[in-house]
């Protein structure tokens, strides 16, 4: 199983870089896995993205769609990519220690 290491924290990772088991995300976590997604910093905006995709998750079991997320969130779907520039699916869900999403977020 590939792993993934940051500042000083090895991480179990799927083929794409998520994170194997996320009942162990933290906010470290994120912090650790940030710069894989293209993101230098983690401001408020971002947390509340990445709590929102975190509780859904936690409630449902599977990410949310995008639509969700921009209406839960108040933000533009320009201003997600902004914040995630790789991304809803990819680079805010890692981010926020959930499975790869499989279909569209």
């Amino acid at each position: 199983m590939p792993t993934f290491e940051a500042n000083g924290h090895t991480y179990e990772v799927d083929e794409d870089g998520f994170l194997q088991d996320p009942e162990i995300w933290n906010e470290e976590v994120a912090k650790d896995f940030m710069t894989t997604e293209g993101v230098t910093e983690l401001t408020e905006d971002h947390w509340k993205v990445i709590k929102m995709l975190r509780d859904y998750y936690l409630q449902f079991g599977i990410a949310p769609m995008v639509r969700k997320v921009c209406k839960d969130t108040g933000f533009k779907l320009g201003r997600i990519y902004e914040l995630f520039p790789s991304g809803p699916a990819k680079g805010a869900c890692k981010l926020a220690g959930l499975p790869k999403p499989t279909g569209c977020v």
